[in-house]
């Protein structure tokens, strides 16, 4: 009889293939993409062409995965934590 592993990290993301579902949904357009330039190019160099595309584009994403600082552009934490509610007036500017 098949034994079955437990998934006990349920509170982490979902990962397909070592990559996020967004990420992997990315991953699966291109692979859609380059069937449809397979099927219809005539050369043996564009098909081995999109073979390396695909797998750049996977290294890339999974480098991504990995090491999500990248692409981090604003900072994660505002200067001033404060519970005061702000009216939008500035008193101090006059």
């Amino acid at each position: 009889m098949k034994t079955f592993e437990v998934y006990k990290n349920i509170r982490k993301k979902a990962v397909i293939f070592g990559l996020p579902i967004s990420l992997f949904a990315i991953m699966m357009v291109a692979i859609l993409a380059s069937l449809l330039i397979i099927i219809f190019s005539f050369s043996f160099g564009t098909v081995i062409g999109v073979f390396i595309c695909n797998a750049i584009l996977y290294i890339v994403l999974t480098r991504i995965t990995n090491n999500p600082q990248l692409f981090q552009i604003a900072t994660p934490f505002p200067k001033i934590i404060s519970n005061k509610q702000n009216s939008g007036l500035h008193y101090e500017e006059d």
